[in-house]
């Protein structure tokens, strides 16, 4: 079932030539032609297709976060893009909860996938508000492996929607002012600033967690 959902994802991409050509901008980086896309008339439409897209493809989602801040602007941007998220990441979470783990495995890399499953069951809504604020943690890889751990469904969806809220508005309101920019703007001073925190915390973080679940295994093996 979940190889004929993307299979069938995969289709529509290509069958729709609007959104296969976005698709395509998307890949490979171009803000400029993503921009133009959004502007056609079914820009709306199109924004929800790449992020659905954006489960089974990690292209860089804050292309689209700042493309739909500059054509639509910031406050009807916001509220577009954060729907748009949330359903791509439940998608990831259904993905990652019914699919068979050599297909998990083999979308993600088996060793890669074990070691964050590991991080999401001890680190709890710490890590997974942690791992949202982090813009090279892939989006959809978190709910994959939150699905696979079970972790409940209504803390995942309000973790996602509170953990990527702030990152997601930092670069819509970047594509908002795309064109007046300034890098003394003290709201992209203070987003920089808390990016390079919340990496800084996911570094400190992860070994926590990892070491704090090794000692646990220890303590139950020597009982």
């Amino acid at each position: 079932m979940t190889l004929g959902g993307i299979a069938l994802l995969a289709a529509c991409v290509l069958a729709i030539p609007p959104l296969r050509d976005a698709f395509q901008n998307a890949i490979s980086g171009d803000h400029d032609a993503v921009r133009e896309d959004l502007q056609k008339p079914a820009g709306v439409a199109l924004v929800i297709g790449l992020a659905i897209i954006h489960t089974i493809v990690w292209y860089p989602a804050e292309i689209l976060d700042t493309a739909a801040g500059y054509v639509y602007g910031f406050w009807p941007a916001l509220p577009l893009i954060m729907a748009c998220w949330v359903a791509s990441g439940l998608l990831a979470y259904m993905i990652g909860r019914h699919a068979a783990r050599p297909l998990l495995y083999r979308l993600v890399g088996e060793e890669r996938f074990e070691r964050l499953e590991a991080l999401v069951e001890r680190g709890g809504v710490t890590f997974l508000l942690v791992a949202r604020l982090v813009p090279i943690v892939p989006f959809s890889l978190t709910g994959y492996v939150a699905g696979a751990a079970r972790v409940p469904l209504g803390r995942f969806t309000w973790t996602t929607a509170v953990g990527y809220l702030p990152i997601t508005a930092f670069f819509i309101y970047v594509g908002s002012r795309l064109e007046e920019l300034s890098p003394t703007d003290p709201v992209i001073l203070l987003g920089t600033g808390a990016l390079l925190l919340s990496v800084l915390g996911v570094r400190f973080l992860t070994p926590r967690f990892t070491h704090e679940r090794a000692d646990r295994a220890d303590a139950r093996r020597g009982s």
